[in-house]
């Protein structure tokens, strides 16, 4: 499975820019603890970093949140984007999933889900979104909950329309 700063190294370079662009925009907390976080990592100042011209700033911080050490970094900043975001992706998956959720949002989710849903609400997610992003949705879901359904890692593996690093 893959780990937040392997999605990051798999997703198209541009949707992670232009995800690091919308954490730019939209959340301003998020983006400065990311660019902390690599900061941190390069063993230079914030305020250096914040010097760079953005394009250059933005390509040294996506290839940083590549790295293991900065895999809690690349979570917090996925989860962000996704929150942020495409919060209609997490509630349509949990809706299809019959899982209690606020806009998406579960507070305990279900250690194991029924095989026909789960293909179901795969399925939806594909005819709604873009395919890399319910597949950065979706391994990040994976990831960062503690559920770790063994059916969807199972089509992850599998489903080659959930697969990242597809990209030229």
């Amino acid at each position: 499975m893959l780990k937040s700063h392997e999605l990051l190294g798999f997703m198209s370079p541009a949707l992670a820019t232009d995800i690091l662009s919308f954490i730019f925009e939209s959340d301003k907390a998020a983006y400065k603890a990311t660019l902390a976080a690599v900061a941190q990592a390069k063993h230079v100042r914030p305020v250096f970093l914040e010097r760079q011209p953005r394009e250059a700033r933005h390509a040294m911080m996506l290839s940083a949140l590549t790295k293991p050490q900065l895999d809690e970094a690349a979570a917090a900043f996925i989860r962000a984007w996704l929150v942020k975001k495409h919060m209609p992706i997490l509630a349509d998956f949990m809706n299809a999933l019959e899982i209690p959720n606020e806009n998406g949002v579960v507070e305990d989710l279900p250690t194991a889900v029924d095989d026909a849903k789960l293909k179901s609400g795969v399925e939806i997610l594909l005819g709604k979104y873009p395919h890399e992003t319910v597949a950065v949705y979706l391994n990040a879901f994976n990831d960062m909950n503690t559920a770790n359904w063994p059916n969807l890692k199972a089509l992850l593996e599998s489903d080659t329309r959930l697969q990242l690093g597809n990209h030229a």
